[in-house]
């Protein structure tokens, strides 16, 4: 795999302090410019430290293939300000518009007076939740990226949660301490889980969230559905093919995928899924298979 030397490691200022991005710009594609310009929007919580590594293979993937692609990490994330407790769903949702702002303002200095190239928000599982709601803010269309993306973020929440209540299933307690967790979030409390302290805002603005399908802005804007596993048999469930006729009924052109490979964001050590970066690389150059009904 190409390597791309040229990242830029930066931070963007934003009203509560800096975000840590990461710019990996477009290597080479035809007429100079770049094909498209990614921004990449991380998972929740402890997925996002199992996916730093594949989300790096991607992005220099795309880069080498002629995209411009922006890393940020999310307030109270990785290298950015604040502490966890800090978040809130909104600041997430504003994390990422302020960082596709920054990748078009750069696309206008590079290319004057040409068209702007496609701008698609890339979300790995919660972070496909960010991405669908920040585009609803923004003032121009943009297409899809998701990665085993989750379509509930009550689903998210209530996964989370059980962390914390996983030590007490033993002796009968575990739903006294979700209803206990529930109970200070829904008083605007913060509770700590797994080493995370979570707000009462995120928590709520989380559990709100869903991946419906923005409203078109564009003819057959484009959304790209990925999935793994290591079965061979594998298949698309039956929430991501309802979830993905929302789309298509919305008025996207949906491909449906499935790679082999291992859910990277929750093994015990650091895995790679060298077909999934494949796949979605040819897919975003228009060159994939299309749907895929099953594994290759």
């Amino acid at each position: 795999m190409t390597t791309n030397m040229n990242t830029e490691v930066f931070f963007l200022p934003a009203g509560d302090g800096q975000r840590f991005c990461l710019y990996h710009p477009a290597v080479s594609a035809p007429g100079g410019g770049a094909r498209g310009q990614v921004v990449y929007v991380h998972p929740f919580a402890e997925e996002m430290n199992k996916s730093r590594r594949m989300a790096a293979l991607q992005a220099r993937a795309l880069s080498a293939a002629g995209f411009d692609v922006l890393q940020v990490d999310l307030l109270g994330c990785g290298d950015s300000s604040g502490d966890f407790g800090d978040a809130t769903w909104a600041a997430w949702v504003h994390d990422v518009i302020l960082a596709c702002h920054w990748l078009r303002g750069r696309a206008g200095a590079q290319v004057s007076g040409a068209a702007a190239p496609p701008l698609w928000l890339w979300g790995l599982r919660s972070g496909c939740l960010v991405a669908t709601q920040a585009a609803r803010a923004l003032a121009e269309p943009c297409n899809f990226l998701f990665w085993a993306p989750t379509a509930s973020g009550k689903a998210v929440l209530q996964q989370f949660l059980r962390l914390k209540a996983a030590a007490n299933l033993a002796d009968g307690s575990g739903k006294a301490v979700l209803a206990g967790l529930r109970s200070d979030l829904a008083q605007g409390k913060s509770v700590e889980v797994a080493g995370y302290q979570l707000s009462s805002a995120l928590a709520s603005g989380l559990e709100a969230a869903d991946l419906t399908a923005p409203a078109a802005r564009q003819p057959a804007p484009r959304m790209e559905w990925f999935e793994l596993s290591t079965r061979p048999d594998a298949s698309l469930s039956p929430v991501a093919l309802q979830t993905i006729g929302q789309w298509q009924s919305a008025g996207y052109a949906v491909g449906s995928h499935l790679a082999r490979g291992p859910a990277f964001w929750q093994t015990s050590e650091i895995e790679d899924a060298p077909e999934l970066v494949q796949a979605t690389t040819q897919a975003l150059l228009g060159t994939g298979a299309g749907a895929d009904a099953g594994m290759p």
